[in-house]
C-alpha cells in the first residue's frame, strides 16, 4: 500500500500546482486534455468534441509512449501527430487504470518541468 500512498501524495501535490496556475482543480480527463495541447502546441480558444477528444487520445498515447507502449510515427500536415502501438496494456481493473495513467501523468511532468511553477501551455 505504500507505493498507492506515494501516488496519491505526488497526485495530490499535482492537482494544487494546477489549482494555483489555473484556479480550480482539475479531473484527470482535463489533466489529459491539457497535455494534449501541451503536445500538439495549438493553443485556441474553443475545439471542438472530436478535437477535445483527439487531443486526450493524443496525451494518453504520449504519456504511454514513456513505458514503451506507443512510438511516434508520424505528424500530419495540420501538426496533428500520429502514434503506432507497440505492445498490449496489460489486464487492469478501473481502478489501476486509473492510477497507470496518474503515474504516467506524473512522470510526463517531471519530465518536462511542469511540476514547478513554470506555466503549462
Amino acid at each position: 500500500m505504500q507505493a498507492q500512498d506515494d501516488l496519491q501524495t505526488r497526485w495530490w501535490n499535482l492537482e494544487a500546482k494546477l489549482v494555483e496556475r489555473f484556479g480550480k482543480k482539475p479531473d484527470l480527463e482535463t489533466i489529459l486534455f491539457l497535455i494534449g495541447i501541451q503536445e500538439l502546441g495549438d493553443i485556441r480558444a474553443k475545439y471542438s468534441k472530436e478535437q477535445k477528444q483527439d487531443l486526450m487520445h493524443v496525451a494518453v498515447c504520449t504519456l504511454l509512449a514513456q513505458s514503451g507502449y506507443f512510438e511516434l510515427e508520424a505528424v500530419d500536415k495540420d501538426g496533428w501527430p500520429h502514434f503506432k502501438q507497440l505492445k498490449s496494456m496489460p489486464t487492469m481493473d478501473l481502478m489501476q487504470q486509473d492510477n497507470f495513467l496518474k503515474d504516467h501523468v506524473l512522470l510526463y511532468f517531471e519530465r518536462h518541468d511542469l511540476h514547478t511553477d513554470t506555466e503549462i501551455g
